[in-house]
């Protein structure tokens, strides 16, 4: 229940790998039970667990940690040098979004990039209670937000903001 959690959850590349090994460590203990109690199917499967489980340990704990680390690394070294400040494209989901005078808004969950210029054409900005209960979407212009590096500050009206149409869920528009 604890790897479920750990892995349901998305937290990042370290908390998802740690909850594969956590998999293992169960897959292992129950592929014992089986071989110990003469159980062919119990071994057999947590045989195949184990292995679907390593495969979580190095595509989490491995690759992806890497690409986040890199990341992660890129993002503070511009903070310490004359080059533009950097985040992570994928840090957009999940980053703040707060109006001007800093009260919280919502939260970035995707951003609809246009293929040919590669500039953002919209941020999708979730509200709701927590766990997403009562959650509405909406799509918000790139040029009605201002990009900082662990916020996204809406230049907008509460009431403006509050007054786009809801997104409906699979259904996002082309464009803002």
């Amino acid at each position: 229940m604890i790897a479920a959690m750990m892995t349901a959850a998305n937290l990042g590349a370290r908390v998802t790998g740690w909850g594969f090994v956590v998999f293992t460590i169960g897959s292992i203990c129950w592929a014992t039970v089986g071989l110990t109690s003469g159980q062919t199917n119990l071994l057999a499967t947590n045989v195949f667990l184990t292995l679907v489980n390593l495969v979580g340990i190095w595509r989490w704990l491995g690759r992806q940690r890497g690409y986040e680390d890199g990341g992660q690394s890129a993002k503070a070294a511009s903070r310490k040098s004359s080059a533009p400040t950097l985040f992570t494209a994928t840090g957009i989901a999940g980053m703040a979004v707060v109006d001007t005078n800093e009260s919280p808004v919502g939260k970035a969950v995707e951003a609809l990039i246009e293929c040919e210029s590669g500039t953002v054409s919209y941020i999708v900005v979730a509200t709701g209670k927590i766990g997403g209960i009562d959650e509405q979407l909406r799509s918000v212009p790139r040029d009605c937000l201002t990009f900082g590096c662990d916020k996204l500050v809406l230049e907008m009206s509460r009431a403006a903001f509050d007054a786009l149409l809801p997104l409906e869920t699979g259904d996002w528009p082309a464009a803002a």
